[in-house]
């Protein structure tokens, strides 16, 4: 233990010393009680070197105070505004002035999972360790005081229907507003909240600054007004951990689970699996992304370390996965993938081994060191390390406004006894953009160079 430990100081070390070459912007935010999901709101305002955002977190509490949704403002400065020496000039320890507090709701237990409305960024869903879904409109839920024994926010709206605890599994449509779940019940649960998404801010907001001041959590599930599924899938063996629709088409999604499978669904067809591939893994399948770009692939993260992708006119031979690319860079399980909103061909994998890495798999087989032979250590197809974070990298989300930035949440307690690092970051454009286009750019400084060295 005493080993890894110095391992990881080691590369943090190692890392930060490179954070002004590799990094065009960076901001690192201490948190007092790790979040396990970290999403983007919508944009507050652009001004001329940073754009505003909103920030949606959580606070996962030892008990002493409640746990909480946090919302935060979050200012992202543009691309090469920041100086190479104010990015590296970070302190582990504090809070960055980029990052604050906007509003708390105290959450009905522990925040596990958020996801946005595309239609409507401000309407946020929520998983805890529980059955239920909440449904929360974020601008006219009151802020309120995180104290011991205060009670619980009212959700807007809860969607019933698993029988057991559903923790992690959750996805938002991106055409319609369709809700996906899945839970320890083995099933896919979908909503439509057609009916009250246009209501919520409107009829919603007088009556919850009234129920605020009322009842415990026993009293949220009878005064929120509840909706039922319209379809439950049944179709894995185990534990279903992540859920995604097909951008494509809101009948269409997909499953993964404890049970190594990954399950397509269609919702005109039936409840029962439209594909079942029941070994796409090694392993537990803890995560899941359908491309945005192309509609063929869909990405899976396993216990076994691995990311998969697969295209789905091709999903399995003999019943087996047979993925397109194997991406295998990491030293532990991965708990998520996304595919960056930014270029049709790359995507980012985070796992429990602290490192969030950047692949394109169209560099698959073309991985090459500076002097141009073939990198015998780099796995194929990454092509950037983010190595900021010292403890498991739970959650991270590409926005979809300021090009190529992530922001990326920590669970910091194994490493440090608590807290949590959340950190927003953009990797210097030179590492991503097309090489000609790079070197005509250096080409331009190259007489300036030679002139300062002569």
């Amino acid at each position: 233990m005493k080993e890894d430990k110095e391992k990881v100081e080691e590369r943090y070390t190692q890392w930060k010393s490179l954070v002004p070459v590799l990094y065009d912007w960076l901001a690192n935010h201490n948190l007092v009680w790790p979040s396990l999901s970290c999403r983007w709101g919508p944009q507050l305002e652009q001004a001329t070197y940073k754009n505003r955002h909103r920030l949606y977190l959580s606070e996962q509490t030892d008990g002493s105070v409640p746990n909480t949704l946090v919302i935060a403002n979050c200012e992202v400065v543009k691309p090469r505004v920041a100086a190479a020496e104010h990015i590296s000039q970070f302190n582990e320890e504090s809070r960055s002035p980029f990052v604050k507090k906007f509003k708390t709701i105290l959450h009905p237990g522990e925040v596990n999972r958020i996801r946005e409305f595309p239609q409507k960024s401000q309407i946020v869903a929520t998983h805890t360790d529980s059955p239920e879904v909440f449904i929360w409109d974020v601008e006219a839920q009151p802020n309120r005081n995180a104290v011991l024994g205060a009670a619980t926010s009212r959700p807007d709206l809860v969607l019933t229907g698993h029988k057991d605890n559903a923790e992690f599994a959750l996805a938002m449509c991106p055409s319609e507003p369709f809700v996906l779940s899945g839970g320890k019940d083995k099933c896919v649960v979908l909503w439509s909240v057609h009916d009250h998404i246009s209501t919520l801010a409107v009829e919603e907001a007088p009556t919850i600054k009234q129920s605020s001041k009322s009842g415990g959590n026993n009293a949220k599930a009878t005064e929120s007004p509840t909706i039922g599924p319209r379809g439950i899938y049944q179709g894995h063996t185990d534990t279903v951990e992540d859920v995604q629709f097909c951008p494509s088409s809101a009948q269409e999604f997909c499953s993964v689970g404890d049970d190594s499978r990954l399950i397509l669904w269609d919702a005109r067809v039936g409840s029962a699996p439209v594909v079942k591939v029941d070994k796409a893994h090694k392993g537990d399948l803890h995560c899941v992304d359908w491309s945005p770009h192309d509609s063929n692939f869909i990405l899976t993260g396993s216990a076994d370390n691995t990311v998969h992708m697969f295209d789905r006119r091709n999903l399995k031979s003999s019943g087996v996965g047979s993925p397109v690319y194997k991406f295998e860079g990491h030293d532990a399980a991965v708990l998520c993938v996304q595919w960056s909103p930014d270029k049709s061909s790359v995507f980012g994998s985070a796992a429990e081994d602290g490192i969030l890495n950047i692949w394109d798999y169209e560099k698959v087989g073309k991985t090459t060191d500076s002097s141009g032979s073939k990198s015998p250590n780099a796995p194929s197809g990454l092509f950037f390390r983010h190595a900021g974070h010292r403890d498991k990298v739970v959650d991270f989300h590409w926005s979809a406004c300021d090009p190529w930035t992530i922001v990326s949440v920590s669970d910091d307690c194994e490493s440090s006894g608590g807290g949590g690092t959340l950190q927003i970051w953009r990797m210097m454009d030179l590492i991503y953009r097309p090489e000609e286009e790079v070197l005509t750019e250096l080409d331009k400084f190259r007489s300036h160079i030679f002139g300062c060295n002569s």
